[in-house]
């Protein structure tokens, strides 16, 4: 058994070891007591939250405002009183972003809850990339998109023309054929740089979109990293059931179908409440289906099917272009699944994603 001397000593040791790694740890890291009584930060929590030595041993309160989180009293709070962990984004007066995470301080003798320890990790980066990979995401598949179908017809067109040209007597017209001639070269040409760009370069490594195993949770972390400045802005409540959560699909596919959903269930939620969001997935006829649904403002009975149309919008007093559900549906439809909706005005909508767990008949 240790002496009363040893057992300082060893409490002297810990305490140093404890005061060592506070000071060399390149992470913000607090520590705030039961009282909710700053006890302690490390020095990258001085620099990035502006806290000064002063503030150790004052109530947390005093120094709230430089986190620009308004629940960070009550989250710190129901961590002690629950001893459960809490994350969450958070963004500071700099703003940048953070994933924070609220930790109980147990003491393993008396099993009780002795404060928190919060734990700041930057996530600036990562949410800027995504936020670009989706903007990036959707010029592409638009431009790719307006290529393939809204050209095509004008060529087809053109060509028939040429066609019809050639029919017309040539009485008279000696250089007639020489210049049809060309012009049809040249609809040649252009056909085959189209045809270059959207099937061969896109299939290409650089743009290739790979399937792969995915874990459903992870992308929709993903999607919710990427809308985290909507969804705080709008204090939505995003839940999340999953039932299925393993699916063969393209990763940016996955997450750019998710992204235009929840983003729209945000977009159009109702003036007088606050939008509340489920995402849920399950399996079906060996599919996987995911469910988003929301208590927004609905789709009329008569708009429900041309939501899904290019440029076609809910609400025009609402920021966007109308290709986002036309991307989704067409990106659905060569993967052979498929995008529902059911929706009540004034009460919210639901859009079901059908994506074939295995080799499947492309659905109708």
């Amino acid at each position: 058994m240790q002496s009363k001397n040893e057992q300082i000593n060893s409490l002297i040791e810990l305490n140093d070891e404890l005061e060592n790694y506070f000071r060399n740890t390149i992470i913000p890291q607090l520590f705030v007591d039961t009282q909710l009584i700053l006890r302690k930060f490390t020095p990258p929590a001085m620099k990035q939250f502006n806290l000064r030595d002063e503030h150790i041993g004052h109530p947390f309160a005093n120094v709230k405002e430089n986190f620009r989180f308004p629940t960070i009293l009550d989250n710190i709070q129901h961590v002690i009183d629950s001893s459960e962990i809490l994350e969450k984004e958070i963004q500071t007066t700099d703003r940048r972003w953070y994933q924070m995470n609220v930790l109980p301080y147990i003491v393993q003798k008396s099993g009780k809850t002795d404060g928190v320890i919060i734990t700041f990790i930057d996530i600036t980066a990562r949410i800027r990339d995504l936020k670009e990979q989706e903007k990036l995401i959707s010029e592409h598949e638009l431009l790719l998109d307006t290529i393939a179908h809204d050209i095509k017809n004008p060529l087809t067109s053109l060509g028939l023309t040429i066609e019809l040209l050639k029919k017309l007597p040539e009485k008279g017209m000696a250089k007639f054929p020489v210049l049809l001639s060309k012009v049809e070269g040249s609809l040649v040409k252009m056909k085959d740089i189209i045809a270059d760009l959207v099937h061969n370069r896109w299939q290409g490594q650089r743009y290739q979109a790979m399937e792969e195993l995915l874990d459903l949770q992870n992308i929709l972390e993903d999607v919710r990293l990427t809308l985290s400045a909507q969804l705080q802005e709008s204090q939505a409540e995003l839940k999340v059931e999953i039932g299925v959560s393993e699916i063969t699909f393209a990763r940016r596919k996955l997450r750019s179908i998710l992204y235009n959903l929840v983003s729209n269930a945000i977009k159009y939620g109702a003036a007088d409440r606050v939008p509340k969001i489920l995402i849920k997935s399950t399996e079906q006829d060996g599919y996987m289906v995911i469910s988003v649904t929301d208590n927004g403002i609905g789709i009329d009975d008569q708009h429900q099917a041309s939501i899904f149309e290019k440029y076609n919008r809910v609400a025009r007093t609402v920021e966007g272009n109308g290709v986002g559900l036309y991307l989704v549906r067409q990106t659905l439809e060569t993967a052979g699944g498929k995008i529902t909706v059911s929706s009540t005005p004034g009460r919210g909508s639901v859009f079901s994603v059908f994506l074939p767990l295995a080799e499947q008949p492309v659905l109708d």
